[in-house]
């Protein structure tokens, strides 16, 4: 694919490993409520997708609503240890978006609200480290991965076509609706992989 200039990178299961029964084993631990009903509460209903869509559109907002389904006070600092704790560095990954950022643009976009995009400086400073500013949340852009609509807006902020923008996901669904945008995409598997789809797209 000629004329690459810009390229999107998921975060979980992408540049971190992400390991959800940790957070849960953790939130057990603090609030003495058992880990299944917590995922049910906090992840079985709706709540989630809508932060991750920009209902609440504050930190402060989800971190209200986060404690409510908990059922249990917590405050941002302890929110924010138990989601660093959930998560692990991919070096090696990590260091490919380092060298495609040498000829072009990159971005990070995770399904996540908007309390995360607070957070992220020490959930992931990798990431900060590298995106800077481009490291984003769906929440900003009012609507979530697989929506097509998510990666055009994405696209528009930094003045890309989607067909001169890829994007990397571990989830088929997410990748299709980039493609469905217009976008390129990779369904990311392993380290390999990806190297080899970003040297057939002239990043790599």
């Amino acid at each position: 694919m000629a004329g690459v200039k810009f390229a999107i990178f998921d975060m979980d299961q992408v540049l971190y490993d992400y390991e959800h029964r940790t957070r849960l084993a953790l939130l057990e631990q603090l609030t003495g409520r058992a880990a299944a009903d917590i995922d049910a509460a906090i992840w079985g209903g709706p709540h989630e997708n809508a932060a991750e869509a920009g209902i609440p559109d504050t930190a402060e907002g989800y971190l209200a609503q986060f404690a409510r389904l908990l059922d249990y006070p917590i405050d941002f600092d302890t929110w924010v240890d138990i989601r660093r704790k959930m998560m692990r560095p991919r070096p090696g990954v990590l260091e490919m978006v380092r060298d495609i950022k040498k000829h072009a643009d990159v971005a990070l976009l995770t399904n996540n609200g908007m309390m995360l995009k607070a957070a992220l400086p020490v959930c992931a400073p990798e990431a900060v480290e590298i995106f800077g500013d481009k490291a984003h949340v769906s929440a900003e852009f009012q609507c979530r991965k697989p929506d097509p609509l998510v990666y055009v807006r994405l696209c528009e902020r930094y003045g890309y076509k989607p067909e001169e923008s890829v994007f990397v996901d571990d989830r088929p669904e997410n990748v299709a609706g980039a493609e469905q945008a217009g976008l390129q995409g990779h369904v990311f598997s392993a380290a390999e992989s990806l190297k080899g789809f970003l040297h057939r797209v002239g990043l790599a």
